[in-house]
């Protein structure tokens, strides 16, 4: 195995470590302890479920660390298709990780609130827990911020993998579809929520573009393109 070809495989084994990880705190724990429109259900599951709520505050954190990983490591492997769109696709890669630990922050003290801790008493249960549901309020208001940086830093890798020479270029579309779906969800959750679920809804299949990326580079790895491979033999 060449080089490239096991520097690209690492950077999909880094990509599906992501993949598998960062849906735990995003999607299960939400779907677990949080019943909608129901406060007292809510933080009352948080208080009960204390380890999982911490793992899932965990998982944030390592998310970011993952994320920060893969960032350089997709640098390395295509600093040498173009060095200034692999620079850009650095600098926006590393952006959502300062909101991820701003958002363990707010899981932290939404967990306290849901604790009573001694030096809350002076606040009532009401009090705490109209004040937990905010911090998670803004763990969801966060997420929709950092998705802007999700979707930005997928057009530089669009346009690398596209240039590159040893990924399918259908890849390339679908990780700038992908880049269009993530902006979509951030400025819905931030300036029409109500419409949230459907645009979701619409944005699935799109997600898949970092799935399919993940998936080409872990199974297949540098693989030049048919239509270069004449080219190389000629040179």
């Amino acid at each position: 195995m060449n080089t490239k070809n096991k520097n690209t495989r690492i950077a999909g084994l880094v990509y599906l470590l992501l993949i598998l990880i960062a849906p735990f705190r995003l999607i299960y724990i939400p779907g677990k302890l949080f019943v909608d429109g129901d406060a007292a259900a809510t933080i009352n599951n948080i208080a009960t479920h204390d380890m999982l709520f911490r793992l899932g505050l965990t998982g944030d954190l390592v998310t970011a660390a993952i994320s920060l990983l893969l960032t350089y490591t997709l640098y390395r492997l295509f600093k040498d298709t173009d060095r200034h769109v692999a620079l850009l696709m650095l600098m926006l890669g590393f952006m959502d990780t300062p909101l991820y630990f701003f958002n363990a922050l707010n899981d932290m003290a939404a967990l306290l609130l849901a604790h009573g801790a001694d030096f809350l008493a002076g606040f009532d249960q009401a009090q705490r827990t109209g004040l937990a549901m905010l911090f998670l309020r803004m763990h969801g208001l966060m997420t929709s911020a950092s998705e802007i940086f999700w979707g930005l830093w997928l057009f530089p890798l669009a346009l690398l993998v596209y240039r590159c020479g040893f990924i399918a270029r259908f890849v390339a579309v679908w990780l700038a579809i992908n880049g269009v779906a993530y902006l979509a969800l951030s400025l819905t959750g931030l300036l029409l929520p109500q419409y949230n679920d459907m645009v979701a809804n619409f944005a699935f299949p799109c997600q898949l573009g970092e799935v399919a990326f993940m998936l080409w580079i872990l199974v297949l790895g540098a693989r030049p393109r048919l239509a270069a491979m004449p080219r190389a033999r000629a040179a």
